[in-house]
């Protein structure tokens, strides 16, 4: 297995097990797809993968009704996505990917999780270089075609890594690269599971049980903040 597939793998299943989570990120992903390319899933690629996506994690149909309304609407609050950086105890670099309708709360958070467990806030762009910004695709096998076959085809698209995880294949590309990927993969008729971005660290760090509870504990402060959506750090995985 590669090393991303490895990472996120164990990353993923903390991230998505709560069902309630998985509902509000979407929400927010859908409304702010539907923000800057429109309502039409038509002519919206991000928004027709969300509703796919959406579908596969079996989101109610008037949860996805009402985070394209949102985005329509001029008197909703709008997201603002932003990046945080900092560093956690033990120098672990933590990227924290929220979205937002009042920045000043969310930094304020952001700062005071980080300064409550030992660690702190950084400037944005300070860690980029620890991460590999990766487009990521979860897509249905396809009768007839090899999984060799498919990441010599799609290499020209920008594709590094293939895996496949559960009866699914598992794409993994440079984050540029999103447009041209899906357009492929829809073009050829492959069924799209869904379609993230994600924050892989080009190395880890071994931390023991006691040092690991600790960066645990800020970890699960991130999470459980309401504006956070994604959080990515370079902490060894069991």
């Amino acid at each position: 297995m590669g090393r991303a597939f490895e990472y996120r793998k164990a990353r993923k299943m903390k991230r998505w097990g709560n069902m309630a989570r998985v509902f509000t990120k979407l929400g927010k992903e859908i409304t702010i797809a539907t923000r800057d390319g429109g309502p039409d899933p038509g002519s919206n690629p991000r928004l027709r993968v969300l509703i796919q996506q959406a579908k596969k994690e079996n989101m109610p149909k008037e949860n996805v009704e009402r985070a394209i309304k949102k985005a329509t609407d001029k008197e909703a609050t709008d997201y603002k996505e932003m990046v945080y950086e900092g560093y956690g105890p033990y120098g672990i670099a933590i990227v924290i990917e929220t979205a937002t309708d009042n920045p000043t709360r969310t930094v304020a958070n952001i700062r005071s999780y980080f300064n409550k467990h030992g660690g702190s806030l950084g400037t944005t762009g300070s860690l980029e270089f620890l991460f590999d910004h990766k487009c990521v695709f979860r897509i249905a096998e396809k009768e007839g075609m090899s999984h060799e076959d498919l990441e010599l085809e799609l290499i020209d698209y920008g594709v590094d890594e293939v895996e496949v995880d559960e009866g699914e294949i598992i794409l993994y590309g440079d984050f540029k690269s999103y447009s041209e990927i899906q357009s492929y993969l829809e073009e050829n008729g492959f069924e799209i599971h869904s379609a993230e971005f994600e924050r892989i660290p080009n190395d880890t760090k071994a931390l023991n049980e006691e040092q690991r509870a600790q960066i645990e504990k800020l970890l699960e402060k991130f999470e459980d903040d309401d504006d956070v959506q994604n959080v990515f750090h370079n902490m060894e995985e069991e």
